[in-house]
């Protein structure tokens, strides 16, 4: 099936997050963004990720916010997209609760 125009620049800007967050992350946790939401106008971007471990969430998220500004400045110098998306950030609790399904049911 082919992809749509907004499935594959979601694609580029998970890209292009993942190696913001790892040239800039002090790497003692490990945030891994699962996906992005972008809005049909391509005006605004939200990245979902999640943390490992889960005790430094807090730290994580306080992080993530610090870099929304960095994150977009990044995706303008390394893409040529003609509009760059402000970014949002969230912690990805679907996925958390996915994680916690799947446990569960391995121990049944």
């Amino acid at each position: 099936m082919e992809k749509t125009r907004n499935e594959k620049i979601e694609g580029m800007l998970r890209a292009l997050v993942t190696e913001h967050l790892n040239r800039e992350s002090n790497r003692t946790s490990l945030i891994t963004v699962t996906h992005i939401d972008l809005t049909t106008d391509m005006k605004n971007a939200t990245v979902y990720f999640t943390v490992l471990p889960e005790n430094m969430e807090n730290a994580a998220v306080g992080f993530m916010l610090r870099q929304r500004k960095y994150i977009r400045e990044y995706i303008k110098k390394h893409s040529q997209f003609r509009v760059v998306p402000f970014v949002e950030t969230k912690l990805d609790i679907g996925e958390k609760n996915r994680q916690l399904i799947e446990t569960l049911s391995k121990k049944i």
